[in-house]
């Protein structure tokens, strides 16, 4: 009877933490699709997004077109991204993956140090050489980093500050994946200088052990946005 009641306890406990493992990520989706729409009234809500009843969907819900267009990059990052994701195709609501097209300026186009808290990211090189890397977290705050040429292809794991910068004399263009139909994107010095309303400065100056002075300089700049 105790060895019955022992293995009881064990079964109970697998399937216990099992369903714990199971409710830590995303359930996948119980349907096709689920267009967005923003028409509150005669939707049901699905992961940020009310979906549009799935007999009115067509092909336009899951289409976009003009990634072939050059962006323009004369910003102060040299860089210019250009986002496809549910609020571009309705139709990847739910579906977890997007798309963007990033195009670098001349030597020392940048996409800043930034990260996304939604999604890992793949790219690919399409023109140009990029100098591209990404810090692991604390504490060994390690860089890894490489130089990549047309037809290269790196990973950003989802998270982890990552960049990517123009070693090249002439335009570079890179394609990225992300797993995520949302992923976010928050650029680091934006966020930190530029947050609205201000970080108190006593916090930076001790948190960067910056001069006041510098920190209150960098909070008056204007930080631009190139997503």
């Amino acid at each position: 009877m105790m060895k019955r009641l022992q293995l009881f306890v064990a079964a109970f406990a697998i399937l216990a933490s099992s369903s714990l493992l199971a409710s830590a990520s995303d359930p996948s989706p119980l349907q096709d699709f689920c267009v967005a729409i923003n028409d509150t009234k005669n939707g049901v809500f699905v992961n940020g997004k009310f979906c549009k009843d799935p007999k009115l969907a067509n092909a336009e819900d899951f289409f976009y077109s003009g990634l072939n267009i050059p962006r323009n990059t004369s910003n102060p990052v040299g860089s210019t991204v250009t986002p496809v994701n549910v609020a571009q195709i309705p139709g990847l609501n739910t579906l977890g993956i997007s798309l963007v097209r990033i195009d670098y300026a001349p030597y020392g186009g940048l996409n800043p140090p930034h990260t996304h808290p939604r999604a890992t990211e793949i790219l690919v090189v399409l023109e140009g050489t990029l100098c591209v890397g990404f810090v692991t977290s604390n504490t060994d705050n390690r860089l890894i980093t490489k130089v990549l040429n047309p037809g290269d292809v790196f990973v950003f794991p989802v998270g982890l500050i990552h960049f990517q910068f123009n070693i090249g004399n002439t335009k570079a263009v890179a394609f990225a994946g992300l797993s995520s139909q949302n992923p976010g994107v928050i650029t680091i010095a934006n966020a930190v200088f530029g947050s609205n309303p201000p970080i108190n400065p006593d916090v930076l100056t001790k948190a960067f052990q910056l001069d006041k002075n510098i920190v209150t300089y960098l909070q008056s700049k204007f930080w631009w946005d190139n997503n």
